[in-house]
């Protein structure tokens, strides 16, 4: 048995987080046993009790802590750690800092969830043994702009749940309850509200949408630290009555059955985990050519992609396929037989198992 400790000092929940959850619950229990080390307060330590894991809390407080060091060192011994998987800045510092000062000495992984750039290539060349990214162009960025070996670093998609992400099954949406007539036309997204989110150029976009398609409605699922700016730009657009905003929502299926088109104008993204959900419930996509999106949405066929920051671009493509129901059924099928080719989380499971096992052969040996 390998026991396998994933580590998480983020306090939110999001795509990243909804991954590390995945990975913890997915993996066999014949041959792992999964651990999760996390900050009391924090949503993936909520949810992972409530589905019964083994949840060790550490306060971290920034990268340097030399309690929650000692805390990692002794929690090793303690837990039989073979090996530690970190996920964000500060646990991935303290976890790899306390395995290289730990007499058990376990494997440390660690997954770049995020595209953006970054400066300390420590962390990666030195203080873990193995590198995941979730898209390949992270993967180039760093072995090319960073020169970090590529053999230390491989890509691992996420995957979807393709039981939880089915429109065969899911037949509930939330036109009901949001007073949406069945006929309305709906397109919007699902993100966090984070400035690199893009949400404002989808608001932007949202005038010229209406001008076409005036009974239309913008669907704008999420909570977060941008939504007094996103409630004034409403407001300044003059767009309010065609807005929807019902808040965080843990029931992201039928939040995207509600949807005719998903959009995603994010800034800067690693893969585009909303990406891959929609386009599993048969929507058709349109997004932005950032990061690792590009790796998924194939133009014209299961979607459309845009240029970052370019309202008048997503206004371009949401328009027709709000005019043409059987494009969008087209492809909406044509990105559910993608997902299921590449991104089925029974996938990314196997594929991370098998490198869990290759470490722990190449440990011994």
């Amino acid at each position: 048995m390998i026991t396998t400790l994933h580590t998480e000092s983020s306090l939110g929940w999001g795509g990243q987080e909804r991954r590390t959850m995945r990975e913890l619950t997915s993996l066999s229990r014949e041959r792992f046993r999964p651990l999760l080390a996390c900050r009391p307060e924090s949503k993936i330590g909520e949810k992972a009790l409530a589905l019964g894991l083994e949840v060790e809390y550490v306060n971290m407080r920034g990268n340097f802590d030399p309690i929650a060091v000692a805390h990692f060192i002794k929690l090793y011994r303690r837990r039989t750690v073979d090996i530690v998987h970190t996920h964000s800045t500060a646990d991935s510092w303290i976890a790899s800092t306390a395995g290289k000062l730990s007499s058990r000495r376990p494997v440390v992984v660690r997954t770049r969830h995020l595209s953006c750039s970054f400066n300390n290539r420590m962390i990666y060349n030195f203080m873990a043994d193995q590198v995941i990214t979730v898209g390949e162009s992270t993967r180039q960025y760093m072995i090319h702009e960073k020169g970090i070996d590529e053999d230390r670093v491989l890509t691992i998609p996420t995957g979807v749940d393709l039981t939880v992400f089915d429109p065969d099954r899911v037949r509930d949406d939330l036109r009901k309850e949001l007073r949406i007539s069945p006929e309305v036309p709906v397109f919007g997204t699902m993100a966090v509200f984070r400035k690199l989110k893009g949400h404002r150029y989808l608001l932007e976009a949202t005038k010229e949408i209406l001008h076409f398609c005036p009974e239309a409605k913008l669907l704008l699922a999420g909570a977060g630290p941008q939504e007094k700016n996103l409630l004034r730009i409403i407001e300044e657009e003059g767009i309010g009555p065609s807005v929807i905003l019902p808040g965080f929502r843990d029931d992201v299926p039928q939040v995207l059955n509600t949807l005719d088109v998903f959009v995603f104008p994010s800034l800067e993204e690693a893969l585009g985990t909303a990406v891959l959900e929609a386009m599993a419930m048969k929507k058709p996509v349109v997004a932005t050519r950032v990061g690792g999106i590009p790796e998924v949405v194939q133009e014209g066929k299961t979607g459309y992609l845009v240029e970052p920051g370019n309202p008048g671009a997503i206004a371009g493509k949401v328009i027709p396929l709000l005019q043409d129901k059987d494009l969008c059924q087209k492809m909406g099928i044509q990105g559910r037989h993608r997902v299921e080719a590449y991104y089925d989380n029974r996938l990314m499971v196997q594929r991370i198992e098998q490198l869990y096992q290759r470490l722990m052969e190449k440990r011994k040996a």
